[in-house]
């Protein structure tokens, strides 16, 4: 995969660069750390410039969001709530649990927005429960900007600064990611588990 992307980069430089990042906003499975750290190095063997390289990514970055707002616009908490009055049994869920969640992120969603654009993964996810409790937009358009801008300035610039080495900054990189999806890992299984406890503590009480 890493060979089609920087071919793609190469041929295409900045539009190449846009589309890969929205892409990878929209499947996350594409590495945006390869995207960005060789866009970096490509700045020093070509003549895109590192300013040209973060606005590409970052307007890739935020239309592949944008996309994701949207479908989570479609998945209201309406038809989550239908989803749940027909799967709810199976899935051990309740339309209360899809009120405390929309909560929750009505109330912290714009650190939750802004914050997990650091996160792999979760960094693309987070826009369709964004999309979902319809935050503002304006508001989300800014932290996912803001946050985007970030992320991808400071791995093109750590790419140009380590020229041809930045496949080592790949490896680290994925070390960073496979941290972070353990912990996400045992995250989620301690909350399944928390919640499955609480329904069994209930179901026993009733």
């Amino acid at each position: 995969m890493e060979h089609w992307i920087t071919e793609i980069m190469n041929q295409f430089g900045y539009i190449g660069i846009f589309l890969l990042i929205a892409i990878e906003n929209l499947f996350p499975p594409i590495p945006s750390e390869v995207i960005l750290t060789f866009g970096g190095f490509m700045t020093t063997q070509s003549n895109l410039s590192i300013i040209g390289v973060i606005i590409a990514s970052t307007i890739g970055s935020v239309v592949g969001a944008v996309i994701l707002y949207w479908i989570g616009v479609l998945l209201d908490v309406k038809r989550l709530e239908a989803i749940i009055v027909k799967y709810g049994r199976i899935l051990r869920l309740t339309n209360k649990d899809i009120h405390k969640a929309d909560a929750w992120f009505t109330k912290y969603g714009s650190w939750a927005v802004f914050v997990c654009r650091f996160v792999p993964l979760i960094r693309s996810l987070i826009s369709i429960p964004a999309g979902s409790i319809r935050m503002n937009f304006a508001t989300f358009i800014s932290l996912t900007t803001l946050g985007s801008l970030i992320w991808n300035a400071v791995l093109i610039y750590v790419g140009a600064a380590v020229g041809a080495s930045w496949g080592d900054i790949v490896g680290y990189m994925d070390v960073y990611s496979n941290i972070v999806y353990a912990a996400l890992a045992l995250i989620f299984a301690l909350c399944v588990f928390l919640f499955m406890k609480k329904r069994f503590l209930k179901s026993k009480a009733d």
